[in-house]
């Protein structure tokens, strides 16, 4: 298990990262969010060791990172900013980590490189960016670490690039149970990944939720009445976060359970109604406009 907590880090005038405190189980996948400056890759190299905290704690087992080699062989970091030893091959790369980590698989590697297509002996620095991210990616999953830190991993991947690594990733939490921690600017590549979510914002945690409580929490439905309705009466005691009306058609969305709301509804003698399936995006809408925030403004 990861621990952060009140983790605070400051560059000059610039507070990176303020009082940030998180939990990170052991077989989840921590999608960490917010846009570019939010605090993502400072947070994670404060998790990686390569940063001191200012103050606070992060711990991993309940080792401390920072200088402590015992912790730092738990995990194996990927930076949006790779960075490769001056005209090294992969193969000096896999031959660099299996001195660094003694679990490094250098067969799995082999045939993860040909499956990538990717040249073992030719310079990484003739590779494109997408070909660089693949190599961390498969340095990262051989090394067999208990953690794997992410930053935009997916970030320059084309499509069938990505799907091919979150399966990797997927066969690695269900296999050995895995640990990744995913910082990105983008919902939408998190969501069919991760179990868990948290939302930086200007150094600090918004909010930080289970994917599958969020989603079993917050439902949105679109129904038609007969005749006209107190929207509020309909849905006595149950807060509504979002209501919308074209025409005849209500469109609302509600914190509670499926059942509840749809019983509620059904009460009314509605015309017409369905329950529709909420995208993360939309829950982060939902649950940051709540708090006082525009998400839209926060991510894409």
């Amino acid at each position: 298990m990861i621990e952060a907590v009140n983790v605070s880090k400051q560059f000059d005038k610039i507070k990176a990262v303020d009082q940030i405190t998180a939990t990170i189980r052991e077989g989840n996948v921590f999608g960490l969010v917010g846009t570019n400056g939010a605090g993502k890759s400072t947070f994670l190299r404060m998790l990686s060791g390569i940063l001191k905290p200012d103050s606070g704690s992060i711990k991993i087992d309940g080792m401390d990172v920072y200088e402590n080699i015992k912790a730092k062989e738990l995990f194996f970091y990927i930076s949006d900013d790779q960075y490769f030893f001056s005209n090294a091959t992969p193969k000096d790369l896999k031959t660099y980590y299996q001195i660094a980590y003694s679990g490094f698989d250098g067969g799995r590697f082999d045939n993860l490189m040909k499956q990538f297509e990717l040249d073992q002996h030719r310079k990484i620095n003739t590779f494109s960016k997408g070909m660089k991210k693949q190599v961390s990616i498969i340095c990262g999953i051989c090394a067999n670490t208990k953690y794997i830190f992410c930053d935009e991993t997916f970030d320059g991947l084309d499509p069938v690039m990505r799907q091919a690594v979150k399966s990797i990733f997927a066969k690695e939490i269900t296999e050995r149970n895995m640990t990744p921690v995913i910082a990105s600017h983008n919902l939408r590549e998190l969501e069919d990944i991760c179990d868990h979510v948290g939302l930086l914002h200007k150094g600090g945690i918004l909010f930080s939720k289970d994917l599958f409580d969020m989603k079993l929490s917050i439902h949105k439905v679109q129904c038609v009445f007969q005749n006209e309705v107190d929207i509020n009466q309909v849905f006595e005691n149950i807060e509504l976060l979002k209501t919308e009306k074209r025409g005849s058609l209500y469109t609302i969305t509600a914190r509670g359970t499926s059942e509840e709301i749809t019983k509620r509804i059904a009460m009314s003698n509605p015309v017409f109604s369905e329950v529709l399936p909420l995208t993360l995006e939309e829950i982060f809408i939902s649950e940051t406009e709540v708090v006082g925030y525009d998400i839209k403004k926060l991510i894409l």
